[in-house]
């Protein structure tokens, strides 16, 4: 099976290339700039022809969440007319298309984990324009699945876990949020989601499940507690830790407005899928004792 993803440094596309480097009937093809440029959507059509893939995985994104306020039309040229055009360029050649999306498309003000059919209300250009992208990459091509996932880390690039076993190089104390909610989600356990996802369809004479779906880290937890897991594993470990410190989200202000409830049913992957992601706390171990060369 051949898959095109979008993107070569993302946490995804690298999980991806990984993942499937153990699974010999998958072959990867990760195009980024410059030969495709989400912002110059008049050339995706013509690469992806040439790809001829089996599937596509829109994995790339503008993800600059507080960099977005300021750059809403490039935030909105990546994140809904670019993951427009790959998605009707996967549709002129008759494939489906896995569309990466993101929790930021609800107002996070919600009392309990979101639900697919729940309305949105992002309250960020970033949540916006990706809720835009997620409606463009639907209208474009009935052959889509699009996947929301939230609070994302990995072994690559920049992320949250990565970032607080840094700063408990140098720091004793880190400040950290407590009243905001999630479910912390590995890129590697996106990866293997994605592969047996496109494996169901190509497999599937007439697939007719189509359509959006939650995908995230079972179990939740808030930023304090996952940075307190994180530390708590890397001090097993012999490693540097720090002690997390609660803090309200007043008491850290950001450009862009975070949702206070990030949390996503994913009962509905796992009905359609036979799927589920291992526990936020087991995936989150893994990748803490690989960054940490500790694996034995």
């Amino acid at each position: 099976m051949k898959i095109l993803v979008t993107g070569h440094q993302g946490q995804v596309v690298r999980s991806l290339i990984e993942r499937s480097a153990y699974h010999p009937e998958y072959s990867i093809v990760a195009v980024g700039r410059p030969e495709l440029d989400l912002e110059r959507p008049e050339g995706i059509e013509a690469l992806v022809r040439a790809v001829r893939p089996d599937i596509v995985v829109s994995a790339a994104a503008y993800t600059a969440v507080d960099q977005a306020e300021d750059e809403p039309e490039r935030a909105h040229a990546v994140n809904a007319l670019g993951a427009e055009a790959l998605s009707a360029a996967a549709a002129a050649i008759g494939v489906p298309v896995i569309h990466i999306s993101t929790d930021y498309v609800f107002s996070g003000e919600a009392e309990r984990p979101y639900i697919e059919s729940d309305p949105t209300g992002p309250q960020s250009v970033y949540g916006a324009t990706k809720l835009e992208g997620e409606r463009r990459v639907g209208a474009s091509n009935p052959k889509h699945l699009i996947f929301r996932t939230a609070w994302v880390y990995s072994p690559f690039g920049k992320n949250f876990l990565k970032t607080m076993l840094r700063l408990a190089e140098t720091r004793n104390e880190i400040s950290v949020v407590a009243d905001q909610w999630g479910n912390p989600t590995s890129a590697l356990d996106i990866a293997d989601a994605v592969l047996h996802a496109a494996t169901n369809i190509c497999n599937t004479s007439n697939f007719a499940e189509y359509g959006i779906y939650h995908l995230a880290g079972t179990g939740d937890t808030n930023w304090s507690g996952f940075a307190t897991y994180i530390n708590e594993c890397a001090a097993r470990l012999g490693a540097p830790s720090a002690k997390i410190k609660e803090i309200n989200t007043s008491e850290f202000p950001t450009k862009a407005r975070r949702p206070k409830n990030s949390r996503l049913s994913t009962e509905r992957f796992e009905r359609i899928f036979n799927w589920r992601a291992p526990s936020w706390k087991d995936s989150s171990a893994t990748v803490v004792n690989r960054l940490l060369n500790r694996n034995g």
